[in-house]
């Protein structure tokens, strides 16, 4: 972090990201922001079908549940035995 403050790499980052609320900062001055997040950034054409664009939604939200429920695992794991999941993968022993 401090290398990256200190060779002004931060301020590329910050430029970048700057770029990338662009949509959403347009259609806010606009007054047309309706709080879905949704800045009509959709150059793959997945919102053509409403039906399987919808059933996406789901699918996207039920992803993110899971993998929270899979991060909230590992954490446990790790204050429970005292080591990372990388370091109790190199040092498994089976059951049997």
């Amino acid at each position: 972090h401090e290398a990256a403050v200190k060779s002004d790499a931060m301020w590329q980052v910050l430029f970048f990201v700057g770029l990338l609320e662009l949509g959403f900062l347009i259609k806010l001055v606009e007054g047309t922001l309706d709080g879905s997040g949704d800045v009509g950034f959709d150059p793959a054409g997945l919102k053509e079908n409403p039906t399987e664009y919808a059933m996406n939604q789901v699918r996207e939200v039920k992803n993110g549940r899971l993998a929270m429920l899979a991060f909230s695992g590992m954490l446990h794991q790790q204050l429970l035995t005292k080591q990372g999941v990388i370091e109790q993968l190199a040092n498994f022993k089976p059951i049997m």
